[in-house]
């Protein structure tokens, strides 16, 4: 086995993790998408996707690196919110979280002296810079913008360039 053993249940719990964040994001999306504002509600589809691909990263780790594979329950995720403000404010603090926690999975492989595991995870700790600076500024914006001023945002969203294939996967 690759992975130090005592690793394994940091990165089950991390699936969870990922996996309750793309549950989540298919929340606030569905919030954007019942309130006709189609490009908030296609970024937070493609957040969805994109945690669910790093929850199936952790997978296949645990797999390549010949550690066992434990999927524990996916808490519900929230589909109301009482303005757009709260849905992305809830975003950036569940990024902030996850950075906490890939923090702490890293230290721990520090510690285990498990090279290949700190390789892994390097990648997430760069996405995770990637992750809260797009929540802030997307909160940003729509701090700027006011209860009033969606429609300005969803040009925001229009005009800001999507990721290309492969980025942030």
């Amino acid at each position: 086995m690759l992975i130090h053993e005592k690793l394994i249940p940091g990165f089950h719990q991390q699936i969870v993790h990922e996996f309750a964040a793309s549950q989540q994001y298919l929340g606030i999306a569905a919030y954007f998408d019942r309130d006709s504002l189609p490009q908030l509600a296609a970024f937070f589809y493609r957040q969805s996707e994109e945690e669910r691909g790093h929850g199936l990263k952790f997978v296949r780790y645990m797999i390549d690196a010949g550690g066992p594979v434990a999927l524990g329950a996916i808490p519900a995720a929230r589909g109301q919110f009482a303005s757009a403000e709260e849905a992305v404010a809830l975003s950036l603090a569940a990024e902030e979280e996850v950075t906490r926690q890939i923090g702490r999975l890293m230290e721990q492989a520090v510690q285990a002296e498990d090279h290949i595991s700190q390789e892994f995870l390097r990648w997430f700790v760069m996405e995770q810079l990637e992750e809260v600076r797009t929540m802030e500024e997307l909160l940003t914006v729509i701090r700027r913008a006011g209860p009033d001023g969606l429609l300005m945002v969803e040009d925001h969203m229009a005009r800001r360039p999507t990721p290309h294939a492969g980025e942030g996967d």
